[in-house]
């Protein structure tokens, strides 16, 4: 045999072989004892394709570990009818695992949390390199501190293309998270469900970004930049703030009684995004937590946002708490209008605003279909429809 023809015969083998490692790896399920065994076996590189129907929740997964090349996948089989998981306590938990996708899923009607995922109280060895891609949570709670997505130790993580509709305490409640994107994904408030917040990062969490999502009456605070955390759960252990390093940008808030509060954050940027209508405030400045040596409230810039509001909603402009530090709030570059009485868009702000601009009518579609872009040309440059970045 010639050596072409050896060269030839090994790559032969060599794609077989790799073609039975791949068939082997992809694990179809189409009930309850498939998918458990299917997760229980899972190794790298396994791909775990879950048929469409009714499981039951309570899924529980620990240790499960991918790698960076080889991720496991747990995913609906068809794109068109992902598998529901409904009802009890928690649909799924995810405790110190790595390098996991889940996508195409759908749970409902949880009475605690839709999706848990966390380090299993290890501190030291948060979870990492999970990514949800495609979950839709609905109807969580309804009362009480319930979330749609309860992230604990969780660390270079992704959230994308998800939606959450009605829950009880936050839609995503992330306790001493880092390097994290929450991108393109949905929050919406539903009648009956206390909805505290949208996205809350605290606990320590530092390095999220959070962009090119649609709130609709999304919680009493769209996005809460911090919070108030017991300090033994903070991640790392001894932070003094709740977070740090947070970024909103490209992202449309309609309603709420604050599309955005910072409380207790050490550094944020609230960037690009487009506001319409608040019930109550434009934002929130608080402070929390007051443990000694506990950061004030500080280092938040407001910028390039379009705000469309009406007087006769609003309590205030914002909400300034005490032990916070709004001097050191940066406003820039923001379109404000006022619908009902344009000759007051300029708002009061405890800093003084440079190069902003009041009371051109920035002629929003106020559907969600168009996203509430602008129609003047004078407001393209604002809000989550601004050209650039």
């Amino acid at each position: 045999m010639t050596w072409r023809l050896l060269r030839a015969s090994c790559l032969m083998w060599a794609a077989l072989a790799s073609s039975l490692l791949a068939a082997e790896a992809v694990r179809k399920v189409n009930d309850d004892a498939s998918l458990r065994a299917a997760v229980r076996g899972a190794k790298p590189g396994t791909r775990i394709a879950i048929a469409p129907g009714r499981y039951q929740p309570g899924v529980y997964v620990a240790n499960l570990k991918g790698t960076k090349d080889r991720p496991i996948v747990i995913e609906g089989a068809d794109l068109t009818d992902p598998p529901l998981f409904e009802g009890g306590s928690t649909a799924w938990h995810l405790s110190d695992c790595e390098h996991l996708v889940l996508r195409n899923l759908r749970v409902r009607g949880q009475r605690h949390n839709g999706m848990n995922i966390d380090d299993g109280g290890t501190f030291d060895t948060p979870a990492r390199h999970i990514t949800l891609e495609k979950i839709h949570v609905a109807e969580v709670g309804p009362q009480g501190n319930f979330d749609g997505i309860k992230l604990s130790g969780l660390d270079d993580f992704t959230v994308r293309d998800c939606t959450v509709e009605g829950w009880g305490g936050q839609a995503i409640d992330m306790v001493g998270c880092h390097r994290g994107r929450i991108e393109k994904c949905i929050f919406r408030g539903q009648p009956g469900f206390s909805l505290h917040t949208g996205p809350q990062t605290k606990g320590g969490s530092s390095d999220v970004t959070i962009r090119e999502c649609f709130f609709d009456r999304a919680g009493t605070r769209a996005v809460h930049l911090g919070g108030s955390t017991s300090l033994s759960v903070f991640r790392p252990q001894g932070a003094l703030y709740e977070a740090k390093d947070i970024v909103v940008e490209r992202c449309v808030f309609v309603g709420s009684q604050a599309p955005v509060a910072f409380t207790g954050v050490d550094g944020a940027i609230f960037r690009y995004n487009t506001i319409y209508r608040p019930e109550r405030w434009v934002l929130r400045i608080l402070q929390e937590t007051t443990a000694p040596g506990f950061a004030p409230c500080r280092n938040g810039r407001f910028e390039r946002n379009l705000v469309v509001f009406r007087r006769a909603d609003l309590a205030d402009y914002i909400n300034l708490g005490p032990n916070t530090r709004p001097e050191t709030f940066v406003f820039r570059d923001n379109l404000w209008y006022c619908e009902d009485r344009p000759g007051s868009s300029r708002p009061r702000l405890p800093a003084d605003e440079t190069g902003g601009v009041y009371g051109v009518d920035p002629r929003l579609e106020t559907s969600e279909g168009s996203r509430f872009k602008p129609q003047n040309p004078e407001a393209i440059p604002y809000g989550a429809h601004a050209p650039g970045r």
